[in-house]
């Protein structure tokens, strides 16, 4: 009797974590990615790291809540080649707008949802003022629009001893999307660029049905128990996101000026310097995670801190050195600021540049402004906080202070002999020493006989010894 009680209460807990597991196996995980802002590196970027955290969970779909007017074609490019390759069935719900690259993506996803009211489609490759862009950029929009379309294969329909071959999405269809020369019989004229409503991209295999919300879409692809997990950004892609305002920016810049003149007021390399390294990364590093700042833009900054910094400790006085390692750091910070090809500026917008130009110029006299001001105050020698950084001594003349090295002096009137060519600067032999000294008059032969006439300077002024 023991033994069969035994066998029953197994029984019974092998049925019921039979059927827990049964019942945690039906219920799907979706993974959902928000896309409801301008297409950028930054959407590539949250894409990518998405879809590496939904493989990661092994999730039963993929799902993309959009709305957007559209973006950047190659980072769009970028997010429907991975959704081509996800092993993950991808779903796109269109909530009101998915313009231009936004089009592109959800193309490539293997089903599409609209909210009613929505559209799809004016995938036109237009500049940031919104004209159209060249020949070229419309030629690769429609290749792209078109193998995306033929991407989701055909259906096979066989009327009685007739097989036909019907695309799933007509890549002419996509092509009209794009340029508004293709005609497609029914669905568009010339002379307009195709966008569908639901209803019409319902009929014309671009939609597979309408939904008002999430719930609704998972319902209508027969998903009824589900978890969803959504994609968060990273704490990195929200400091770029914040370091990249115009704001922050011209605050960095005041920081890259502010340290590089306090480390120029104090002898050595300390914290100023570094200050202003950390702010130059701060600064370019998301631009170029972005796509704004390129190579060539940053080695511009970097070579006009070079040319700066020859001016001020090698080359006496100010001059081309100098102008140019300003003019240099200054189209640096502007071009970074603005998406630009190079010095192609047929496309940037006239504002986005006055923008990146009033930030740039804004961050320099603020840094110019602050730097000075705190140099009094900061490190004040009398009562900033950090006065014990500050050389408080004074070294007076009266007390047998000078500049320069006293034995010079005592040089004046001594001979000796010219042991280099002096043309007019050379060197000269006294008194079993070597100086550098400068014929006062004329050139000195190598092995003529010299007087020390003055001395300015720490410098000895030499002529011939006529007396010998």
């Amino acid at each position: 009797m023991k033994r069969l009680i035994n066998t029953i209460l197994i029984g019974v807990l092998l049925f019921a974590t039979i059927t827990v597991f049964a019942q945690n196996t039906d219920k799907k995980l979706v993974y959902k990615l928000n896309i409801k802002q301008e297409i950028t590196k930054a959407t590539w970027r949250q894409t990518s790291q998405a879809f590496d955290a939904a493989d990661s969970l092994n999730a039963d779909i993929f799902l993309i809540h959009m709305n957007t007017y559209g973006g950047a074609v190659l980072d769009a490019d970028s997010i429907r080649t991975r959704i081509l390759e996800s092993k993950i069935p991808v779903i796109v719900f269109i909530d009101n707008n998915a313009a231009s690259a936004g089009a592109l993506i959800s193309i490539a996803c293997d089903s599409i949802y609209m909210r009613p009211g929505g559209s799809i489609g004016a995938a036109t490759v237009v500049n940031q003022t919104g004209a159209a862009m060249p020949d070229k950029y419309q030629s690769y929009m429609r290749s792209t629009m078109r193998s995306t379309a033929e991407a989701q294969g055909k259906d096979t329909i066989i009327n009685g001893s007739d097989t036909i071959y019907k695309w799933r999405r007509n890549p002419v269809i996509a092509e009209a999307m794009v340029d508004q020369r293709i005609f497609v019989k029914g669905i568009s004229d010339t002379g307009k660029v195709l966008t569908f409503t639901p209803l019409e991209a319902i009929e014309n295999g671009y939609c597979e049905g309408t939904a008002e919300n999430i719930p609704e879409v998972l319902e209508k692809i027969g998903v009824k128990e589900y978890t969803i997990v959504e994609y968060q950004p990273t704490w990195i892609e929200k400091v770029i996101g914040w370091l990249v305002n115009p704001m922050i920016s011209g605050l960095l810049i005041m920081g890259i000026i502010g340290g590089i003149y306090f480390e120029m007021q104090s002898p050595g390399i300390g914290f100023p310097l570094g200050v202003a390294i950390l702010a130059a990364v701060a600064y370019f590093a998301p631009l170029y995670l972005e796509g704004l700042a390129a190579n060539w833009e940053i080695m511009v900054f970097f070579i006009g801190l070079i040319l700066i910094a020859l001016e001020i400790f090698v080359i006496p006085g100010f001059g081309v050195a100098g102008i140019s390692g300003i003019v240099f750091v200054f189209i640096s910070l502007v071009l970074s600021l603005i998406n630009n090809v190079n010095f192609n500026f047929e496309h940037v917008e006239t504002g986005r540049l006055g923008t990146a130009i009033a930030t740039v110029v804004a961050g320099l006299f603020g840094g110019f402004v602050i730097a000075l001001y705190l140099g009094n105050k900061v490190f004040s020698a009398q009562s900033g906080p950090f006065k014990n950084l500050a050389l408080k001594k004074v070294q007076n003349v009266s007390e047998g202070y000078v500049s320069i090295e006293t034995s010079l002096f005592k040089l004046k009137g001594k001979t000796g002999v010219a042991q280099t060519v002096l043309r007019p600067g050379g060197k000269v032999l006294i008194a079993g020493d070597v100086y550098d000294a400068v014929a006062e008059d004329g050139f000195i032969e190598k092995g003529e006989p010299i007087l020390v006439k003055k001395v300015e300077a720490t410098q000895l002024y030499v002529e011939v010894n006529e007396t010998i």
